[in-house]
C-alpha cells in the first residue's frame, strides 16, 4: 500500500498540470487491489477544500469526484463510511465536508459531543452550539 497526498489525487483529478496529470495518472494506472493506493482522511477534507476554494469546483463536482474515489477498488480509504456519510450530507444537505468528517471523528472516537461556534455545523446530530 501507498499512501497518496492529496497534490497527486488533484492532478489526477484536474488533469491542469500536463507533466505532472501524466505522472499521477501512471501512478494511479499502477495502483491494483494487491497494492491499493492510501487515502487519510485529513487527504479527502483537504482535496475537497481545494477544489472548492482554487478550483471553484461546485458541490456536484466535488461530490462525483470523491464518490469515483470512494468506488475504486483499488483505492482504500481511511475512514470511508464516514467519508460516504459526510458526502452525501455535503452533497444534498450543504453542509460543510470538513465540519461532517471532523462530527464523524468525534463520534467514532466516543464523544458525547462535539461543540463549535458554527451556527450551521451546529445543527447536525451530536453537535452542540458553544454559548458565548
Amino acid at each position: 500500500m501507498i499512501a497518496i497526498d492529496t497534490n497527486v489525487l488533484v492532478r489526477f483529478l484536474a488533469q491542469d498540470d500536463p507533466a505532472q496529470a501524466a505522472a499521477a495518472n501512471d501512478f494511479m494506472r499502477s495502483l491494483s487491489v494487491e497494492a491499493p493506493g492510501f487515502i487519510g482522511r485529513e487527504v479527502m477534507v483537504e482535496l475537497v477544500w481545494v477544489l472548492e476554494r482554487a478550483y471553484g469546483h461546485g458541490r456536484a463536482a466535488v461530490s462525483a469526484a470523491l464518490e469515483g474515489l470512494l468506488a475504486a477498488v483499488e483505492l482504500e480509504i481511511e475512514a470511508a463510511d464516514d467519508v460516504g456519510t459526510a458526502l452525501f450530507r455535503y452533497r444534498d444537505e450543504g453542509f460543510g465536508f470538513a465540519d461532517l468528517m471532523i462530527a464523524a471523528a468525534g463520534r467514532r472516537a466516543g464523544a458525547a459531543s462535539l461543540v463549535t461556534f458554527d451556527c450551521k455545523a451546529a445543527r447536525l446530530p451530536g453537535v452542540d452550539l458553544l454559548a458565548v
